[in-house]
């Protein structure tokens, strides 16, 4: 079997003018190695498509593949995850992860709220900032926390995200708003501890395979799991795989969001603790990054004891369960 692997490649982009920051959420080349030799290593050939511009041309030029791991990412629009698979749905052709739906509802923070909100889950109270000069006399009670609605790898999110007053908040989000060109979210902080959770499965099949916490250093940029300490995770953040009293609860919680969306084969959820000390929904990502030593579900797994090749047989197994004419080879299939 051919598995062909769609990606979008940091380097690439970089080289036609797009900053650090832009390529943020694009993956290194020793991620896109990582998979392929996993691939290897359970028994299929594999085949490196690339971006969606790649594969809409390929698709154009009559190739196809059995099946497809995709860890495109896209780099414009609330639907830019969704580009690829959206394409391999038209072509009839299988691939990982959640669907076309699934992942524009996610990446959009305010509308991922809304839907969680409606599955009884709690979240932080929020509005949204689409225009410069807000009229902000019906903002929430400080501290709130701002981020821009629809960016990943804690892109517009710095010490600043953190803000304590009305001229505050009003300068952070005129400034995302015309750094990032799209609306702000603007939520309650939340004070407690952080967790994310990493889930493997689908449905009822899902599991959370494991509770990270994230701890701060004291060299880390304060309050907030940033950009800056994302991108300098080995320096900035500890790491805490736990399992008390709290963690467990978080976990049927990210699993019941997991559920509800209809997220499909690995990713994770993020939670936070309020002022009330209860775990509260920030975030849903069911397209997580895939580096073995720096992206948290790898880092999750490997606590749990999994190892990254069984990580990616995991994610094959989930998948081809939707694909009853996909046969598992090798290692995956003992899985």
């Amino acid at each position: 079997m051919k598995i062909g692997i769609t990606f979008d490649l940091r380097n690439e982009y970089i080289v036609q003018g797009y900053s650090e920051e832009d390529t943020a959420e694009f993956d290194r080349s020793d991620t896109i190695l990582a998979i392929e030799n996993a691939l290897h290593d359970l028994g299929y050939e594999t085949d490196r498509i690339g971006n969606f511009f790649t594969l809409a041309r390929r698709l154009l030029d009559g190739e196809r593949w059995d099946f497809v791991f995709n860890i495109a990412e896209g780099l414009f629009g609330f639907g830019r995850e969704a580009l690829v698979p959206s394409l391999l749905d038209q072509y009839g052709i299988p691939y990982t992860f959640s669907d076309p739906l699934v992942l524009t509802l996610a990446l959009h923070k305010a509308m991922a709220k809304r839907a969680v909100r409606d599955l009884g889950i709690p979240t932080p109270d929020f509005f949204v900032v689409d225009r410069l000069r807000y009229d902000f006399h019906e903002y929430l009670s400080f501290p709130l926390f701002v981020k821009p609605v629809a960016e990943g790898t804690g892109k517009g999110v710095s010490t600043a995200s953190k803000v304590m007053n009305a001229k505050q908040l009003a300068d952070v989000c005129n400034r995302l708003l015309v750094r990032y060109r799209q609306p702000v979210l603007v939520e309650r902080f939340l004070p407690g501890r952080e967790f994310t959770i990493g889930i493997v499965g689908t449905g009822r099949s899902a599991t959370a395979i494991g509770v990270l916490e994230i701890v701060l250093r004291q060299n880390a940029e304060p309050d907030v799991y940033s950009y800056n300490n994302k991108e300098q995770c080995e320096n900035l953040v500890t790491y805490r795989l736990v399992d008390d009293i709290m963690a467990q609860r978080t976990a049927k919680l990210a699993l019941a969001v997991w559920r509800g969306f209809g997220c499909r084969d690995a990713g994770r959820i993020d939670f936070r603790v309020d002022r009330k000390g209860m775990p509260s929904f920030m975030e849903v990502n069911p397209l997580a990054g895939l580096h073995p030593e720096h992206s948290d579900l790898c880092i999750i797994a490997s606590k749990a004891g999994m190892t990254y090749r069984e990580l990616i047989a995991s994610i094959l197994v989930s998948a081809f369960e939707r694909y009853p004419f996909l046969v598992l080879s090798g290692e995956a299939a003992n899985v």
